[in-house]
């Protein structure tokens, strides 16, 4: 780095000096806006925020005088910081302020200013008090108030609808400017984002919800910067080359965000009525199996006006056991994320054959005592084999499958 004033988180961990908030400004060539926005947020935030704060300005490879503005602020300003990195990337730049920061709570926002001051506060308050663990502005929330063209408009409608299609996200607006992040959760959650450019947003809050962390939206007022530079051709492809990486990843159970959960993920709610530990769970497999044997008959059912009776079992029950397995980890015994999902499959899969052999074999013997059984008669035989096969599985699951699980629940 050929500037730095930016102090070592692991300088001195007792340190009573350390800001509770650190908000960083990325920056790329912005000689001319950086001045005026450093002054008027060190303004605001000396005014109007009660905690201790610190402004880090991360110059990302700026080839104008924007290092030697950043020198002057930091030298004028009490609580100003500057970064100078080598390449460039807004994502390169926060993760490295982030992860160096001493303070509590990081968050950044565009050196535009775009994003009203008077949501800052409100942003993280949550993570100030540990209630929430990221936060987000959103122009996309109720309450929030926005001008700019139709055509940012159109483009941040639709990437996020894409967000929700294909990495199933729940928040509401990847992209604005103003988002923030407690420092513990940083520290464990940035390692596992690659992204060094625009992308950054959108993978670590996908990550973050994958693995059970607590996002609030903040409803924002902003107003476009209509002399943005960022290049909307260039960052939606590589948006979507990110999304493809992702997927790609979460396909693979690459990434370790079980292990994440289990250091900072939220446990569900208890709901009244339904007891915990072993009683929870059969209640909770119990209503899995239910569903799961009414997609059986009905697959069964109409596998069975084209193939026989043992092909439209096999197929059925292949299916439905999948899904079974897949629900009954998420729901019944609590697992989350990708790690472990294709060897509890695969051991989902040696219960099924277990299951196949019972339903199987009660077939075989009906068609021992009888040469033509009624339709009727095989399903009523089937229920019943498949009441003493869910028997089975739950007992296989619970004591085989996710038994691990188990031990390391109760270990922590």
């Amino acid at each position: 780095m050929s500037l730095t004033t930016l102090p070592s988180h692991a300088a001195d961990p007792t340190r009573f000096d350390a800001p509770v908030l650190d908000v960083v400004v990325p920056v790329y060539n912005e000689e001319i806006d950086l001045e005026p926005c450093v002054r008027r947020l060190h303004a605001y935030l000396s005014a109007h925020f009660p905690y201790r704060f610190r402004i880090t300005i991360a110059d990302n490879a700026s080839t104008d005088s924007t290092a030697d503005v950043a020198r002057w602020l930091t030298s004028e300003l009490p609580g100003v910081a500057s970064v100078h990195l080598p390449e460039k990337g807004r994502g390169r730049a926060l993760k490295y302020v982030w992860t160096q920061s001493d303070a509590a709570v990081l968050a950044y926002m565009d050196v535009d200013l775009s994003t009203d001051l008077d949501a800052l506060l409100p942003l993280v308050a949550p993570l100030i008090s540990g209630h929430s663990d990221l936060a987000i502005g959103s122009r996309l929330a109720r309450g929030s108030r926005v001008v700019r063209g139709a055509k940012r408009e159109f483009i941040s409608r639709t990437y996020n609808l894409i967000l929700r299609g294909t990495l199933s996200a729940r928040f509401s607006d990847a992209q604005c400017g103003f988002k923030a992040i407690r420092s513990d959760v940083a520290e464990r959650l940035l390692p596992m984002v690659e992204d060094t450019g625009w992308f950054f947003d959108t993978e670590m809050l996908v990550l973050a919800e994958r693995a059970g962390l607590r996002i609030h939206e903040v409803p924002v007022d902003w107003v476009d910067d209509p002399d943005s530079r960022v290049d909307i051709r260039a960052t939606a492809i590589a948006d979507l080359k990110g999304i493809v990486r992702l997927l790609r990843a979460f396909g693979a159970g690459r990434l370790p965000l079980g292990t994440l959960r289990e250091q900072l993920g939220r446990n569900p709610l208890p709901v009244a009525g339904v007891p915990a530990g072993l009683t929870g769970q059969l209640i909770r497999f119990a209503a899995i199996g239910a569903a799961s044997t009414l997609a059986y008959l009905l697959l069964y059912a109409l596998l069975r006006t084209g193939v026989g009776p043992q092909w439209a079992n096999l197929i059925a029950l292949l299916i439905t056991a999948i899904a079974n397995t897949a629900a009954n980890r998420r729901v019944t015994f609590g697992v989350r994320g990708n790690d472990g999902a294709w060897r509890h499959q695969a051991q989902g899969l040696l219960v099924f054959a277990v299951g196949l052999g019972l339903t199987s074999g009660s077939l075989a013997l009906l068609d021992a005592l009888s040469t033509n059984p009624a339709k009727s008669v095989e399903l009523v035989v089937l229920i019943l084999a498949n009441l003493l096969a869910t028997a089975v599985r739950f007992l296989m699951l619970r004591i085989w499958v996710f038994r691990a699980r188990r031990e390391s629940n109760t270990r922590n």
